[in-house]
């Protein structure tokens, strides 16, 4: 099989990982949606950036503990009267995938979307939250004859 490759193309790619910007003229989309992660009282919380995005084009799985979040930003309507002069927001689809550890209860995850942020609320799991555990001993012969 032939394969016909671009020295420059490959040297743009290769400056937009190092330098963070894409090459003049040519357009590229970020390698993932930008996130904050934290646990408050007895859930972990998700922020992801989806800003222009609209809610209908995101979509949430949890499979085997993987949690996959997808958003399409779509372009502006165009037509005849539409002169386009500057395009430098992303458009397509993005998605990021994050491993959820076994202490967390992904049958019951909720998620909201204001101002641009898509927030995702994990409950820890009963079963891994601090419980007391009562201690219990046998009694001595004394005890069990008094008794």
């Amino acid at each position: 099989m032939l394969m016909r490759t671009d020295p420059f193309r490959e040297l743009d790619r290769f400056a937009q990982q190092v330098f963070g910007t894409p090459a003049p003229g040519t357009w590229s989309r970020p390698a993932a949606m930008p996130l904050d992660a934290y646990r408050t009282g007895d859930e972990f919380v998700v922020s992801f950036d989806l800003p222009g995005v609209d809610p209908g084009a995101i979509e949430l799985d949890v499979e085997r503990n993987v949690l996959t979040v997808k958003a399409e930003r779509r372009p502006l309507p165009t037509g005849d009267d539409v002169r386009l002069q500057v395009s430098e927001r992303p458009l397509g689809v993005f998605s990021r995938q994050l491993f959820l550890g076994d202490t967390l209860d992904t049958d019951r995850i909720a998620a909201d979307y204001h101002q641009g942020v898509l927030t995702v609320r994990i409950p820890i799991a009963e079963r891994a939250k601090p419980r007391r555990i009562e201690v219990t001993g046998a009694k001595t012969e004394r005890q069990q004859i008094q008794a």
